[in-house]
C-alpha cells in the first residue's frame, strides 16, 4: 500500500511537472509572438498554432492527471442540504452517469480523433489527430477515475472530508482540524 501511494504520488509530481512545462512553453511562445509582431515587425506564424495546441494539450492533460475531483467546480447546493445515505446515493448516480456517458462517447470521439489523421496543421503540419489524441487519454482517465470513485463509495461509503464543519462538530471532530479543513489544509 505504502508503494502504490509513493508511486501515484510520483506520477502526479510528474504530471504537474509536464503542466508546468506546457505552460511555460506557451507562455515563452507567447512572448515571442507578441516580440516578433510588435517589436521587431515580422510575425512569426506558428506561434499562434503552437499556443493553440499547448492550451489544448494543458487543459485536457491537467484534468486528466492533476486536477482531483474535490477541486472542480461544483454546484452542491442539494447535494449538501441532504443526509449522508443521499449524499451517498448522489456521488454513486453521477460517477455512474460520468461513466456511462463518457464511456459511450469514448468510441465515436476516436474515430473521430482516428479520422482526423488525414488532417494536419496549416503552418507545422502536425497531425490534427496527435493534437486531439489528448481529449480520448482524458476520456479514458475520467471514467477510470469516476469507476474507482464508484467502487469506492459502494465499498466504503463517503469519505469524511466531505462532511460540512458543523457535521465535524456535532461528530467531535476538534476546533483545530475543522478549521484546517475549511481552510483547505487537509
Amino acid at each position: 500500500m505504502q508503494i502504490t501511494k509513493m508511486l501515484i504520488g510520483w506520477l502526479r509530481a510528474a504530471a504537474e511537472g509536464v503542466v508546468a512545462a506546457m505552460l511555460a512553453a506557451m507562455f515563452l511562445t507567447f512572448v515571442l509572438q507578441v516580440f516578433s509582431r510588435y517589436v521587431i515587425n515580422q510575425p512569426i506564424g506558428w506561434t499562434l498554432e503552437v499556443c493553440l495546441t499547448l492550451w489544448l494539450w494543458l487543459v485536457f492533460w491537467g484534468c486528466a492527471f492533476v486536477v482531483r475531483h474535490d477541486e472542480h467546480v461544483t454546484f452542491d447546493v442539494l447535494y449538501n442540504s441532504v443526509r449522508p445515505g443521499t449524499r451517498r446515493l448522489f456521488a454513486l448516480l453521477g460517477s455512474a452517469a460520468i461513466v456511462v456517458g463518457l464511456g459511450y462517447s469514448l468510441y465515436p470521439t476516436w474515430d473521430f480523433i482516428d479520422f482526423l489523421k488525414i488532417k494536419k496543421s496549416a503552418i507545422l503540419k502536425i497531425p490534427m489527430r496527435t493534437i486531439f489524441s489528448i481529449y480520448a487519454i482524458f476520456l479514458i482517465s475520467a471514467i477510470s477515475v469516476y469507476a474507482w470513485r464508484f467502487i469506492k463509495l459502494v465499498r466504503r461509503g463517503l469519505p469524511e472530508d466531505n462532511l460540512e464543519v458543523s457535521e465535524m462538530i456535532q461528530n467531535g471532530v476538534p476546533d483545530e482540524e475543522a478549521d484546517e479543513r475549511m481552510e483547505g489544509g487537509a
